[in-house]
């Protein structure tokens, strides 16, 4: 009897831990350059697999597009065209098929910031 009264609570614990909801984790950051550029985050294969993503910048840019590159030798282009504030983010990207490993990310994109400060894009996953 207290064997199935564990094993009942083990599962309901179990359970609750499923539908939890995954939290972000932080991929990597860059710092970028002044004008038209090209910057890659690597993520690599000890972060695990990923379904979602999130860039968030502090500083003004204008990002064109991110490519994200699998560990199975794919990659799939992502179209931003998105002008960040500073402070801002872009909306959650789900990424095509189940979770997947990401080797890297590209970004495109072009910074004119008078203020002479360079912009920190963060990349963000979610399993």
């Amino acid at each position: 009897m207290k064997i199935s009264k564990a094993l009942l609570g083990l599962v309901l614990l179990i359970g609750l831990m499923s539908i939890a909801p995954a939290k972000w984790q932080k991929l990597g950051t860059r710092t970028v350059n002044f004008g038209i550029d090209k910057d890659v985050i690597p993520v690599g294969i000890k972060d695990g697999r990923f379904s979602k993503l999130k860039v968030e910048v502090s500083g003004a840019l204008n990002m064109h597009k991110m490519k994200v590159h699998y560990g199975n030798g794919s990659s799939e282009l992502i179209t931003l065209k998105h002008n960040f504030v500073k402070g801002s983010g872009t909306r959650t990207i789900d990424l095509n098929g189940n979770k997947r490993i990401i080797t890297k990310v590209e970004f495109w994109y072009d910074t004119k910031n008078i203020a002479k400060r360079k912009a920190v894009v963060r990349l963000f996953g979610r399993r």
